[in-house]
């Protein structure tokens, strides 16, 4: 007897949770197991931002805190938009969330109804997906390639737009490509939405900070975008606050309240202590980031010339976040070992068997010749996993 909802029923598990969970299940068995499946770096919080956590909790800041978020961290926040992406937002504008994976939720259950259309350039962020389809959006996927650097052009968007579209979301830089729009690729694309003036965008803008690209565009920035732009962001990536879960919108007031709406029947306002603590991240000048992010850059270059070494793996060279996405399909149709490869779920569990490293597959970014790994680990790690699969496809 099933007497689970269809929604659950229907709804696929995180692949790269699912690998994670594999990963330590094998850890646990005492294999000696690389997992390069998740998003999450290897650093621990900036003190002076744990300095701000204490204070608060020696303030007693322990009590409900407001829906949408406490009133100095949504200034701390308009400041930030202002410094980092020349956004004129007020307060009115922003609301806090437990994460941005919540920040994305709310917009899918306030804007999208049954049947409505979200264009999601492929790859993207394995649940932009499933939040869509949770909402009665259907996802309207559009492919790309390594040798286009994953990146959509203004003749893919037109293609894919019709009377019900609704929304297109992206990520930039990009989770799983590491590919970063600069303001001409955008501004291409802002052209094509000008004729689609009811089209609105979700840009997800969560690896901002750990960028090799030397410059980041918001296209809420280029006139025109900005009421119909919901950016999203948050403190996870750039400081190492992953588990202090605090994400945030910049959207039009409308669009602002009805996600405080749905908020205050969910989950109510975010953690306390984690808000007063990114008070201090997001009012810190981003140069306090220089030494992860230059880390970031060296093991990326390290990556990317021992996958160049690698046999049958395409690559384009990511421009930001902390991943590789190279194109496997080389390997489809071939037997390695006695394992036949038919695609990426197959290539990604040989690595896990045979090389003992864990990846997620491309498939769950809609991508399926390519397979996602993290470089979120020392240099020693990589340089180890990455010889081990060169010598599992030998």
């Amino acid at each position: 007897m099933n007497f689970l909802s269809d929604r659950i029923n229907n709804l696929s598990t995180s692949q790269t949770l699912a690998m994670a969970a594999k990963a330590r299940e094998l850890k646990a068995q005492g294999i000696d197991i690389i997992s390069l499946s998740l998003g999450e770096p290897d650093f621990n919080t900036p003190d002076f931002i744990k300095e701000a956590a204490k204070r608060a909790i020696d303030e007693n800041y322990s009590t409900y805190t407001p829906v949408e978020g406490y009133a100095d961290l949504k200034e701390a926040i308009c400041r930030k938009f202002k410094r980092d992406n020349n956004l004129d937002y007020t307060p009115a504008n922003i609301v806090v969330s437990t994460g941005a994976k919540q920040s994305l939720y709310n917009i899918a259950q306030v804007m999208i109804n049954p049947g409505d259309e979200v264009i999601l350039p492929a790859p993207y962020w394995v649940s932009y997906y499933e939040i869509i389809k949770i909402a009665g959006g259907i996802p309207v996927e559009v492919p790309t390639s390594v040798e286009t650097d994953f990146k959509i052009t203004p003749e893919q968007l037109e293609a894919a737009i019709t009377p019900k579209t609704k929304m297109i979301w992206y990520s930039s830089p990009c989770n799983p490509s590491g590919s970063v729009f600069n303001r001409e690729e955008l501004t291409a694309l802002a052209k094509v939405l000008e004729k689609h003036p009811n089209i609105f965008v979700v840009s997800d803008e969560i690896y901002e900070h750990i960028n090799f690209s030397g410059t980041f565009c918001s296209i809420a920035s280029i006139p025109g975008m900005f009421d119909r732009t919901i950016t999203v962001n948050g403190v996870a990536k750039a400081f190492a606050m992953t588990g202090w879960r605090i994400g945030y919108i910049g959207a039009n007031e409308t669009i602002a309240k009805a996600c405080t709406k749905m908020q205050g029947q969910v989950t109510s306002g975010a953690n306390s202590i984690a808000q007063r603590a990114t008070i201090a991240a997001v009012d810190a000048d981003p140069s306090v980031l220089h030494d992860m992010v230059k880390a970031f850059h060296s093991r990326r270059d390290l990556v990317v010339g021992l996958i160049k070494e690698i046999p049958g793996l395409k690559l384009n060279v990511p421009e930001g976040a902390f991943y590789v996405f190279p194109d496997v399909s080389s390997f489809f149709g071939k037997t390695l070992r006695g394992t036949e490869i038919k695609n990426a779920d197959d290539f990604s569990m040989y690595l896990l068997a045979e090389a003992n490293v864990a990846t997620v597959t491309g498939d769950a970014f809609g991508n399926p010749n390519c397979i996602r790994f993290s470089y979120a680990t020392s240099e020693e790690i990589l340089t180890e996993a990455l010889k081990r699969i060169k010598e599992a496809l030998a």
